[in-house]
């Protein structure tokens, strides 16, 4: 399964910047060791469901040491059977561009 997560601190922040709360998360989502990539919008991890889940939880625990409230915004896509996908969706949406 691939999940796409945002996971942010929410409440008394002073400066509006989230950079130091979000690099936490992105820090045990990095050290799980599962597959994962991380832009400006969402970290994007793949794994089985308990294995993801468990990460979001840590990734959003770590966060929480950043304010009063948390604030996780996730979506998934759940394809038993199929591993890569994380590279694999790309590659897919390229090739397709490329025919064109």
């Amino acid at each position: 399964m691939l999940v796409a997560f945002s996971v942010a601190p929410t409440g008394d922040a002073e400066t509006g910047s989230m950079h130091e709360a979000v690099a936490a998360a992105v820090k045990v989502v990095r050290e799980s060791g599962l597959p994962n990539r991380t832009d400006s919008m969402f970290t994007t991890i793949e794994g089985e469901w308990d294995e993801v889940f468990d990460v979001v939880k840590r990734a959003t625990d770590a966060v929480a040491a950043y304010g009063p409230r948390v604030s996780l915004v996730l979506k998934a896509d759940i394809r038993p059977g199929h591993t890569g996908e994380l590279t694999g969706k790309l590659e897919r949406l390229e090739k397709a561009l490329d025919s064109e």
